[in-house]
């Protein structure tokens, strides 16, 4: 088997990796609350594995928080040169590493389009995107080694899950506080891999998704396939897919499919697992409980988190998938060809 992957060692590191940033974030919920006070929408600027944290942070907002979000489109600051009246926006730029030049300069536009603006990045207090922000959230997984993020996104999901509650969402701290353990339980008993990954080590393409709150889980999912196992994995929303997409699904085309073990897109993603296997293709499940486990043609347990926490347990899952797979296809996961740990966009 050899030694474990850098990746692989970053996986298990994060229970430590959010119990720090939990307990680090927490208290300054009352600085984020005045910071976003009379703020009526939310605008997150991010790009790859961040962006797919924000689409979390954009379903709590809205579902928890009762604020408008959505995701901006960097290149309207960057390549347009746009001006947009910001005013009453709580800007909110997401970077690993906080070095990206081009969430750099959104925020900084954002800024001056007259947004109040907020950082959430592992690079430190010192990093150019923390700088640029009037508040820094700052995410405490450590130096990541391995180019596919981990632990960097959990901890993205743990700042954004503090965010929601300093912006008034009617949630239970307490259960935040509890992730680190449910995760680390998770780990100290991993589910059996074997049959996912014997199934997609075989196949040229899947389709990954899932709906409301687990849909960020999907997209990063789907994006960490393409990275580190060079699949053509296509992440989607569950009603998005069945607009036309799941024509793709067949025999060579499985579908993954998360969702938390409870809440109202649940049935939604049970449904789509048993429509997958009625077309003859195998639909692998990821949480759900046991509706999904029976709907599936393989099935890998999340930990038992309330649904507007379960994508920070889900990807985990997901996680230890890609690198086994990854291994399993003779692929090096901590290096992935064409990458690097910083990406830079214009």
């Amino acid at each position: 088997m050899g030694a474990p992957s850098l990746m692989f060692q970053e996986i298990c590191e994060q229970p430590a990796a959010l119990s720090a940033t939990i307990s680090s974030l927490l208290p300054r919920r009352p600085e984020i609350a005045g910071l976003a006070r009379d703020v009526r929408a939310v605008l997150f600027i991010a790009r790859g594995t961040s962006d797919n944290a924000a689409v979390y942070g954009s379903y709590l907002v809205q579902v928890h928080a009762g604020r408008l979000a959505s995701l901006a489109s960097p290149s309207v600051a960057t390549t347009y040169g746009a001006r947009i009246d910001l005013a009453g926006v709580l800007a909110v730029a997401l970077s690993q590493s906080g070095q990206t030049e081009e969430i750099v300069s959104t925020l900084e536009w954002a800024a001056a389009c007259g947004a109040r603006t907020l950082a959430i990045t592992n690079g430190g207090a010192a990093s150019p995107l923390a700088q640029a922000a009037d508040v820094a959230l700052i995410t405490l997984a450590g130096t990541e080694l391995a180019v596919p993020a981990t632990k960097t996104f959990t901890t993205q999901l743990a700042a954004l899950a503090v965010l929601a509650l300093a912006l008034g969402a009617p949630l239970d701290a307490g259960e935040l506080a509890a992730v680190p353990d449910a995760v680390a339980d998770l780990l100290a008993c991993p589910p059996d891999l074997s049959p996912v990954v014997d199934g997609l080590a075989g196949v040229p393409g899947v389709v990954v998704s899932g709906r409301g709150m687990a849909y960020a889980a999907a997209l990063e999912l789907a994006l960490k396939l393409k990275e580190a196992c060079y699949l053509h994995a296509m992440g989607l929303s569950y009603a998005d897919l069945l607009h036309g997409p799941i024509a793709v699904v067949d025999e060579q085309t499985p579908a993954v499919v998360l969702a938390a073990d409870s809440g109202p897109a649940l049935a939604g993603t049970v449904d789509l697992a048993r429509r997958v296997r009625g077309a003859g293709a195998r639909a692998y499940g990821i949480g759900g409980g046991p509706e999904l486990a029976a709907a599936s043609s393989a099935w890998l347990p999340g930990p038992g988190l309330p649904e507007w926490l379960a994508p920070i347990g889900l990807i985990v899952p997901g996680q230890l998938l890609t690198e086994a797979l990854a291994r399993r296809l003779g692929l090096d996961p901590d290096r992935p060809r064409g990458l690097s740990k910083v990406t830079q966009t214009d």
